[in-house]
């Protein structure tokens, strides 16, 4: 099946305005993304969609096709779909423009998944989660039915610890969609769980939509929400002797 990755990456966030261009050990941050989603296998071509002359041009500096979209877009995934409209692909990988540690195989991994479910109408990941995420309201958790698709997403810790020795999953924010159900999804009514956790995958399964899950062990995401999470990115760095 064809894939194509999209990193969707906006100015006006509002925890973190200017965040794509935030640099990271040198590099400003959708550098650092679009550097890791080259390293993939599955993707023939990689598009970075904004709505920013800023980004745009610091994109195109270091040789990174641009897809200039609409500015009022409420979302990432609104905005990867307006690229979609005009791909010849079987698959979209939303890959989102915070995650600097991303490498090419955690991409490979989600769409090999989303090939693997012929039911499912997206993928995405998760790893087990670090023992300083488990409570942090912007490390996403979910849990897994027993063939592997996702049973809920959230910002709380899940499942809840009443016995010891439960396994506890952090999502990655990077999500295959079946092209088709790319341009249905943000056609689809928000909902109400989509709404108190902030979501936006929550939309998915509440409209009865299979999302598969990979699992990677010995990899991990420290995505970046907040300015104070670039010394948490650049130290991991060090250490994998990435800068």
């Amino acid at each position: 099946m064809r894939a194509v990755g999209v990193i969707p990456a906006r100015y006006a966030a509002s925890r973190f305005p200017g965040k794509p261009l935030a640099k990271i050990a040198g590099r400003p941050l959708v550098q650092r993304v679009w550097d890791g989603v080259r390293t993939a296998r599955r993707l023939e071509r990689i598009v970075i969609a904004t709505d920013d002359i800023r980004i745009a041009d610091a994109c195109r500096a270091f040789g990174a096709e641009v897809a200039m979209t609409a500015a009022t877009h409420p979302t990432g995934t609104d905005r990867i779909a307006e690229v979609a409209t005009g791909l010849d692909a079987d698959i979209v990988v939303n890959v989102q423009g915070d995650e600097p540690l991303i490498e090419g195989p955690v991409i490979d991994a989600v769409v090999t998944a989303l090939e693997g479910d012929p039911e499912a109408a997206m993928a995405t990941l998760a790893h087990p989660a670090e023992p300083d995420g488990v409570d942090d309201p912007n490390r996403v958790k979910l849990v897994r039915d027993q063939r592997g698709r996702a049973l809920y997403f959230s910002r709380s810790r899940i499942p809840y610890p009443r016995q010891p020795g439960a396994r506890v999953l952090q999502h990655v924010g990077i999500y295959a969609y079946r092209r088709e159900f790319l341009l249905e999804f943000v056609r689809l009514p928000q909902t109400e769980l989509e709404c108190s956790e902030q979501l936006e995958q929550l939309r998915a399964l509440e409209h009865g939509h299979a999302i598969r899950v990979a699992v990677l062990e010995g990899w991990r995401s420290i995505p970046v929400d907040v300015p104070a999470d670039i010394a948490l990115v650049e130290a991991a760095l060090r250490e994998a002797g990435r800068c």
